[in-house]
């Protein structure tokens, strides 16, 4: 019995520090998955036809979201640089009074963007459901992830397991205290990532019919 009790105890120290092993051997995993791939200088950015916004709140804490201006803006620098012929902002509208597509779409309209090349996604409830319904419901296998780095860099991994060629432009974000909170968090999400697509085989929430995604043409130039 005395044995039982002691392994029961070993264990139970042990798995704490296995769970922080995976998490930073997660982190670095998908680090090197995206590299290379993020850009943070416009002009360099290669073209794709659609960029993809992943969706957070506007607002936190009764202020503007910098992480939300940041994606907003870079997405609008996209479209008017030539970079991208079409936007599609995938977030939350779990509810009828929280609607994150719909505040990215007006206030990329806000910033000059046609409405008529802004498409949305309504079911992005997270990012594995985002970049799998570029795909499986949008039909999208090449795009710009619009985010700030730490989280493109997640989001390419997912992009890599649907086998999809997608590249990031990194949208400017908060530094500092917050930053380095969101920055921790990420390490958390990046575990959740992995063991959701390699282990779990999770998927979206909801798929659905197939969507055009609204983009420029050569007869709007």
């Amino acid at each position: 019995m005395k044995r039982i009790v002691l392994i029961a105890l070993i264990l139970l120290l042990l798995a704490p520090l296995a769970a922080g092993a995976f998490a930073l051997w997660a982190d670095g995993h998908v680090e090197q998955a995206a590299a290379g791939r993020v850009y943070d200088d416009l002009a360099a950015v290669p073209h794709r036809e659609i960029a993809l916004v992943l969706g957070t709140s506007k607002y936190s804490r009764g202020r503007l979201n910098s992480f939300y201006t940041g994606r907003i803006r870079a997405a609008a620098e996209l479209y008017h640089a030539g970079k991208v012929d079409g936007i599609l902002v995938s977030g939350d509208n779990g509810t009828a009074s929280y609607n994150e597509p719909a505040e990215m779409r007006a206030d990329l309209i806000a910033l000059g963007v046609p409405a008529e090349h802004i498409t949305a996604d309504y079911a992005g409830f997270r990012t594995l459901d985002s970049i799998y319904r570029a795909g499986d419901v949008f039909g999208l296998d090449s795009y710009i992830v619009v985010s700030q780095p730490f989280h493109i860099e997640r989001a390419l991994y997912l992009a890599d397991q649907r086998g999809h060629d997608a590249i990031g432009y990194a949208a400017r974000g908060p530094q500092g205290v917050h930053f380095q909170r969101n920055r921790a968090r990420e390490v958390l999400a990046r575990a959740k990532a992995v063991l959701d697509v390699e282990v779990l085989n999770l998927g979206p929430r909801y798929l659905g019919e197939p969507v055009y995604v609204n983009r420029r043409t050569a007869s709007d130039s």
